[in-house]
């Protein structure tokens, strides 16, 4: 498994202060929700910790990355470039900081988009990242706290839901996974 006081050490030199503090705050959500839903903490901290190791660089040096790394951006990427760095931080969580396991990479690869029937631990990275206890409060998130420790399927709903209402209201493009992560658990819920 990936050393991860040795990757706490890493990050903390290559991110932002603020986004390291955002980061850890993940990590130890995501091992709370994983204790919870008996997940593999281990995997959950993993994956908490290297979910936004791609934002090491601004979005113009991700996409660049991207190509030299031959990592295809969809349209949708390309016009909402803050969706990139799940797929680079995947790619580097398997290249830099060698973490071989295809759940982790992919509890990365969809912590921004989530996508319909995640796997436990890409649900819980997904909201780990919406409701670590570091995030600025916005309507509608105490209930998806509450909701990722009750009813982890209602939870992502919830989050879907809003992260979709927020894109609407300010006018940026959606990706389509997104939409399809709201209709899949909103189905589930009936």
């Amino acid at each position: 498994m990936a050393d991860l006081e040795k990757i706490r050490c890493e990050l903390k030199k290559q991110l932002k202060k603020e986004r390291y503090i955002h980061t850890i705050g993940v990590m130890y959500t995501a091992a709370s929700m994983a204790m919870r839903y008996g997940e593999d903490i281990e995997k959950a901290m993993t994956a908490g910790l290297l979910h936004d190791c791609g934002k090491f660089a601004p979005a113009g040096e991700q996409i660049r990355l991207c190509k030299k790394y031959e990592l295809p951006l969809k349209e949708s990427e390309l016009e909402m470039p803050a969706l990139i760095h799940a797929k680079l931080g995947a790619y580097l969580a398997k290249e830099a900081y060698k973490v071989c396991d295809g759940e982790i990479l992919n509890a990365i690869l969809y912590h921004t988009t989530g996508r319909p029937d995640m796997t436990m631990l890409e649900k819980i990275v997904f909201l780990a990242d919406y409701i670590e206890p570091g995030r600025k409060m916005i309507p509608g998130l105490s209930d998806v706290r509450r909701q990722a420790f009750t009813d982890i399927d209602q939870a992502v709903c919830l989050c879907s839901k809003q992260t979709l209402s927020y894109l609407e209201k300010s006018g940026r493009s959606i990706d389509p996974m997104t939409r399809e992560t709201f209709l899949y658990y909103s189905e589930q819920k009936k």
